[in-house]
């Protein structure tokens, strides 16, 4: 398949950034990982593998890790990571009859469709098979809201009510337990979504490093160039304000479900 382009991942656009987001993305809690691989499973499939960042924490110990990614671009920074990748939209891949033991999908499972979705998995999975979709979520102080409502509120004010790297949580909630009920329809129990099981961290960033992160926020990376660049800019300058780092509270919330 050649290079996907934005356009054919709509909404998404974030091949144009893959390095950026490889670099400036948060890894996930090593407490979520050892949780999923507590079962010792051989096959990983990791659904929207982006550039690798979950992938490379299943992969060693004898596992095989297997990307899927719409955009060619991310996979091939994955691939450059030591990540097989194939290239295409999870719902449509050519899975060639192959079944794993555990289906990962990190930062990703929203932007497949959740009926679909959920009957690939359940294809794809082996009887017993866990699936384990999981994001990352900012919680973030009082400080930095301030910094938020004044930065945004002059350049991007929309932001504050939809962006969930801006700690706005209800939309992304309401579509995991959508995805959440798709699975339990299918043949799948031990179902876990309206009440899933979190993990609390933190990621220490400068100023720059969350400029870096939060532009390859998807409802970032769509912003009219002529809002994005002054928009970014003055939310590096007001950060600098506060000192050179400041610490994010981080809560990883965990979407499974296991294949009857």
């Amino acid at each position: 398949m050649g290079d996907t382009t934005a356009a054919e991942v709509p909404g998404r656009g974030f091949g144009a950034l893959a390095e950026q987001y490889d670099r400036a993305r948060p890894t996930y809690p090593p407490e979520l990982v050892a949780d999923l691989l507590k079962d010792s499973p051989a096959e990983v499939l990791d659904v929207g593998c982006g550039t690798g960042k979950a992938a490379r924490l299943f992969a060693g110990g004898g596992r095989r890790v297997l990307g899927v990614e719409p955009d060619a671009r991310m996979a091939a920074v994955a691939r450059g990571r030591g990540i097989e990748v194939e290239v295409a939209p999870f719902e449509t891949w050519d899975d060639a009859g192959r079944q794993f033991e555990l289906l990962i999908s990190g930062q990703a499972w929203h932007w497949v469709d959740p009926t679909l979705g959920a009957e690939k998995a359940a294809k794809v999975l082996k009887p017993g098979g866990l699936f384990a979709a999981f994001w990352n979520a900012e919680e973030h102080t009082a400080e930095m809201l301030a910094v938020w409502a004044d930065v945004y509120g002059a350049h991007a004010p929309e932001l504050l009510t939809t962006s969930f790297a801006l700690g706005v949580r209800e939309t992304i909630d309401a579509e995991h337990d959508l995805e959440g009920a798709s699975l339990a329809a299918g043949p799948f129990t031990d179902v876990v979504a309206g009440q899933r099981k979190k993990y609390h961290w933190t990621v220490e960033y400068t100023p720059r490093q969350w400029v870096d992160h939060v532009a390859t926020a998807s409802d970032h990376v769509t912003l009219d160039p002529a809002v994005r660049a002054p928009l970014l800019t003055a939310l590096e300058q007001a950060l600098g304000k506060l000192g050179p780092h400041f610490t994010v509270p981080y809560t990883t919330d965990l979407l499974s479900a296991v294949r009857r």
